[in-house]
């Protein structure tokens, strides 16, 4: 199938660290705008929103390493999201794009925190959409994202179900499970019942995810904490285990380029009760063994988000937080018009 929409065209540019495959609509110029994609997915979630962006500004999306047409290269997860992170700055100095406004969602949300952090001034700006805390998935608690236990229990690589990860591996376009890509998506990547026009296209996107433990989930280990299991230093979700990655000194960089932070109100996978946090799935009794709210309580995702960036704030920068009401995990798919206009409204300053 072709997945490709009309005005877009796709090319792998070779960089000093890899060759990164890129979207980009035909015939533009103007200031770059490189959108950024999440975890077991690709650029192709972004083909609308690049489309629908004004003639005046030059749309960009990158795949991950690892994901879509990008080169599949192991990931070092010892260095939180700083592969990817480098990754997307060897492209911008590739095709000399800075400063250049950067948009990341989820875990592409980190990635570009992590750059506004190594090179802040090559940041026009930043949009943040439904992005993973600064203190990464699973295993803190409180707004300053402390440690439940200091190996990390209940993040990284062994928080992945075995069983979507044996449907991406198999390349499961079906819809017989809830844990079919196809299912994942319309239960929790999007508010349900919408069903994406380009629903096929995206479960193409999730599928050209490479599945082993140098890339997606990545390795994990035995703990004596709950759940039993803690981050190993390899693979993507592990550059997102609270013991790798840290990104709350946003508030020292320098320059500091305003920020827009874009959420929905339904998201159930970053939230502060999060479907996907073995914590609060324990609060609620889908995982037994919980040892209770004073030991190991629910990660407060979107509270930490907001902790850092009203730092950011209070150190002289700039940030604005918009809640889109009627959507979930991708707002830019939920409610594409509210979200075009904001991100414009942002781009325009």
């Amino acid at each position: 199938m072709s997945t490709l929409l009309p005005g877009l065209s796709a090319r792998r540019v070779r960089t000093e660290r890899l060759t990164v495959n890129v979207l980009e609509v035909d015939g533009r110029s103007g200031p770059p705008v490189l959108f950024v994609h999440g975890n077991v997915s690709s650029s192709l979630f972004w083909q609308q929103t690049m489309l629908a962006l004004p003639d005046r500004y030059r749309p960009l999306a990158l795949d991950l390493r690892g994901f879509g047409d990008t080169d599949q290269a192991p990931v070092d997860a010892t260095r939180g999201l700083r592969d990817f992170a480098d990754d997307v700055a060897a492209l911008v100095q590739a095709l000399d794009l800075a400063p250049v406004h950067l948009v990341g969602w989820s875990m592409g949300g980190g990635v570009v925190e992590q750059y506004l952090l190594d090179r802040p001034e090559q940041v026009a700006s930043l949009i943040l959409v439904n992005p993973v805390s600064p203190y990464g998935f699973g295993g803190t608690r409180g707004l300053d994202g402390e440690l439940i236990s200091p190996d990390g229990a209940g993040s990284g690589g062994g928080a992945a179900n075995p069983d979507f990860v044996s449907r991406l591996a198999d390349g499961d376009r079906g819809e017989d499970s809830p844990l079919s890509p196809r299912q994942v998506l319309l239960a929790h990547y999007v508010k349900p019942p919408l069903v994406p026009d380009l629903i096929d296209v995206y479960v193409e996107s999730m599928l050209s995810t490479v599945v082993g433990d140098d890339n997606y989930p990545g390795t994990g280990k035995t703990s004596d904490i709950w759940p039993g299991f803690a981050p190993g230093d390899r693979g993507v979700l592990n550059t997102m285990a609270p013991t790798h990655l840290r990104l709350d000194g946003l508030s020292e960089v320098d320059p500091k380029p305003p920020v827009l932070w874009i959420r929905g109100a339904e998201d159930v996978i970053v939230s502060d009760t999060s479907l996907y946090d073995l914590a609060y799935l324990g609060s609620i009794g889908a995982i037994p063994g919980w040892p209770g709210i004073e030991s190991c309580p629910p990660q407060p995702m979107v509270g930490q988000t907001r902790a850092v960036l009203d730092r950011y704030a209070a150190a002289g920068g700039r940030y604005q937080e918009m809640v889109l009401t009627e959507a979930a995990h991708s707002p830019h798919l939920d409610q594409p018009e509210e979200f075009l206009a904001a991100l414009v409204s942002h781009l325009d300053g």
